[in-house]
């Protein structure tokens, strides 16, 4: 995982970890007490990747954000929730597509053009019941790198241990040809001996994963989760790839000002 790929995931712990989850008196459902105003913190990430050349890496990075009853800003990240309503939300998102490479990140990428990251604008939805949560959202490259788009499918469901709160999940990635093609793509210019020409098709990604939540430590939220997210062939048979999944691993400490 390089820092351009950082961001979209550390964006999510700060999501996730801008509320505390309590519980309610007289056996009420449990709910999302949220906290608002400037947040800071640290999170350091291990990625094993998915290209060529690229070694299981360890990287820190800051955190420094916002969060407001109806708006999340985090860097370039926006997100603004427009609608509210027994258990459901909608959102409008701006979320910068972290991926890409530069040459000089790997062999493989001797003389290809660079992959440069971008900006995708679309919306969410979400519907809690209890404990357990469904969510889509959608999203499509508005500077038109890849001219593509991703849609998501998840489901997750919160287990509380006093203070320590459990949340397993799944979740389903769709890429379209475009993105595929231009992230894992080589064009006819760029192919050689040992890296064939590839044209990318959709793809559709899948991911199992587990958090582990507490705001025990340092008046702050403690979030660490392991995911493990297996590519479709799209991406696996890439010349530019030599693996079908790869685990992520993940530790953030976050706190308002």
């Amino acid at each position: 995982m390089t820092y351009k790929q950082l961001g979209a995931v550390l964006f999510t712990h700060v999501l996730l970890s801008g509320g505390v989850l309590a519980q309610g008196s007289e056996g009420e459902n449990r709910r999302q007490v949220e906290q608002h105003g400037w947040l800071y913190g640290l999170g350091v990430a291990l990625d094993q990747g998915v290209y060529k050349g690229f070694d299981t890496r360890v990287l820190p990075l800051p955190l420094i954000g916002y969060r407001s009853e109806n708006l999340t800003v985090f860097g370039p990240f926006v997100n603004y929730h427009f609608y509210r309503q027994a258990g459901f939300e909608f959102s409008a998102r701006l979320v910068p597509v972290f991926e890409g490479y530069d040459e000089s990140d790997s062999d493989v990428f001797i003389g290809m053009q660079d992959r440069d990251f971008s900006l995708a604008l679309g919306l969410g939805a979400s519907y809690q019941f209890g404990d357990l949560k469904f969510e889509v959202n959608g999203a499509h490259d508005v500077l038109n790198r890849s001219d593509g788009y991703e849609m998501g499918f998840s489901m997750s469901k919160v287990y509380r241990h006093g203070p320590v709160f459990i949340e397993p999940s799944v979740s389903l990635g769709y890429q379209d040809s475009h993105y595929v093609d231009y992230y894992y793509g080589v064009q006819a210019s760029e192919a050689t001996s040992t890296r064939a020409q590839y044209t990318g098709k959709s793809a559709l990604n899948k991911t199992i994963g587990v958090s582990v939540m507490t705001p025990i430590f340092f008046n702050g939220m403690t979030r660490f989760s392991v995911e493990n997210i297996w590519y479709d062939d799209a991406i696996a048979d890439s010349p530019l790839t030599d693996t079908d999944s790869s685990i992520r691993v993940m530790l953030t400490y976050s706190r308002f000002f």
